[in-house]
C-alpha cells in the first residue's frame, strides 16, 4: 500500500499512509501523532467527501492547539492542576490549559512521530514508546495504534503496556463534519448519544465534586436525536461556561464490550456516522475553541462549530477521583481502547 511524503518538520519528515478503496472509506493517516488526516466517504447523495478536519502541513499541525485527528495520550482529557497520588506517592505532570493537564501535556503523543511497523491495503499499525518520566508520568509505556478500513467502517484499536504503574487513557481526537471539510458549521447535523448522565465541569474544564448529573430535563439529553445548532445555543450555565458542549457523557453500561454509543446524521448529504466503543465515557466537543486562526486542509480557516469531536475514553481527572474508577495501568496488564466509525447512507 502506498506511503507518500507529507512534508518536513522539526521532528523529522512526516509520512502519509493511505488505506482503503473507493467506493468505501479511504483513510489517510499521518505518522505525526498517528493522526487521522483525511477520511473520504461516499455520502447518501452519492458524493465523496473528506469528513474530518485537518491541517495543510506539519508546521500547521505543530502550531495548532486543537488536536485535529491526533491520537491522544498518555492521559486524554484533564487532570486537575497536573497533580495526583499514585500508590501513596505524589506525581506532578505537565500543565498547559488554564493550569490543568490536558491531553498528555505540552508534548503529548499527538506531537510525536510514531513508527509504522506494519501496513497493507486495509490496515496499518503504528507504535510509540513513551519513556519513564515523559511529561512527568512514571514508567515506560509502549503504545500501538492499529487502523483497519473495511467496506463501510474504520476501526481503531489502541493498546498500551507499562513497566511501572501509571495512569493511561488514550483516545482519538477526530473532528467530524459529515458535510465535508470546509463546508461550514455542524449546526444542522443531528446527534444522538446513549448516555443517561454527564459530568459537570468548572470554568477550567475540571469535573465538579459529586456524582455525574442526570441528563433528564437538561440540554445535555441526547438520548433522542437533536440538531446541534439548537442544543449549543440553549441557556444553561454549563453550555455558557464552555461555549457549547465540552463534556464527558456517562455512556449506558456496556460491560467493556464494543457497542454503538452515538450517531451523527447529516440531512444535507444524507450520511450517517455510527460510533462504537468499549469505553465508559464519551467526551463530546462541539468545536467551541476553533477561532479562525488555524488553517484547514482545504486552505480555509477553522471556525467555531466547524467540526464535532466524539472522543471515547475514561472519565476526566480519574487519577484524582476514585469514584470515577481506576485509570492505573500496571505491569503485566494491557490497556485497550476500541473505536469504530461506520458510515451509512440515509434515505431521501
Amino acid at each position: 500500500m502506498p506511503t507518500q511524503p507529507f512534508g518536513p518538520s522539526p521532528l523529522g519528515d512526516v509520512t502519509a499512509i493511505v488505506l482503503g478503496h473507493a467506493p468505501g472509506p479511504v483513510l489517510e493517516l499521518l505518522d505525526l501523532g498517528a493522526t487521522v488526516h483525511r477520511l473520504w466517504v461516499t455520502g447518501g447523495d452519492g458524493t465523496r467527501r473528506d469528513v474530518v478536519l485537518g491541517h495543510p502541513d506539519p508546521a500547521a499541525m505543530l502550531a495548532s492547539t486543537s488536536y485535529l485527528g491526533g491520537t491522544i495520550g498518555r492521559y486524554a482529557n484533564r487532570v486537575a492542576a497536573g497533580r495526583f497520588e499514585l500508590d501513596g506517592r505524589p506525581v506532578e505532570v505537565g500543565t498547559h490549559d488554564r493550569g490543568q493537564h490536558l491531553h498528555g501535556g505540552p508534548d503529548g503523543f499527538d506531537r510525536r512521530i510514531w513508527t509504522l511497523v506494519e501496513h497493507d491495503d486495509h490496515h496499518a499499525v503504528l507504535t510509540l514508546t513513551s519513556p519513564d518520566g515523559d511529561q512527568g508520568f512514571p514508567g515506560e509505556v509502549t503504545v500501538s495504534a492499529r487502523f483497519d478500513v473495511g467496506d463501510d467502517e474504520v476501526r481503531l484499536t489502541l493498546e498500551a503496556t507499562t513497566d511501572a504503574p501509571t495512569p493511561v487513557n488514550l483516545t482519538s481526537h477526530v473532528y467530524l463534519n459529515l458535510d465535508g471539510e470546509g463546508s461550514g458549521t455542524i449546526d444542522d447535523q443531528v446527534l444522538e448519544v446513549d448516555a443517561p448522565a454527564y459530568v459537570g465541569i468548572d470554568a477550567t474544564g475540571i469535573p465538579l465534586p459529586g456524582p455525574p448529573t442526570p441528563v433528564d430535563g437538561t440540554p445535555f439529553d441526547l438520548r433522542q436525536p437533536r440538531r446541534l445548532g439548537d442544543v449549543v445555543r440553549l441557556d444553561h450555565p454549563q453550555l455558557r461556561g464552555a461555549g457549547g458542549i465540552d463534556h464527558n457523557y456517562v455512556l449506558a453500561p456496556g460491560d467493556g464490550t464494543v457497542r454503538p454509543v452515538a450517531t451523527l446524521d447529516s440531512p444535507r448529504t444524507r450520511t450517517r456516522l455510527v460510533l462504537s466503543t468499549d469505553q465508559p465515557g464519551l467526551q463530546v466537543y462541539t468545536g467551541n475553541g476553533l477561532d479562525g486562526t488555524e488553517q484547514s486542509s482545504t486552505g480555509g480557516w477553522h471556525r467555531q462549530g466547524d467540526g464535532l469531536a466524539l472522543e471515547p475514553q475514561l472519565f476526566p481527572d480519574t487519577p484524582n477521583r476514585p469514584d470515577f474508577g481506576d485509570a492505573t495501568l500496571r505491569p503485566g496488564q494491557t490497556y485497550r481502547c476500541h473505536v469504530g466509525w461506520r458510515f451509512e447512507a440515509l434515505g431521501p
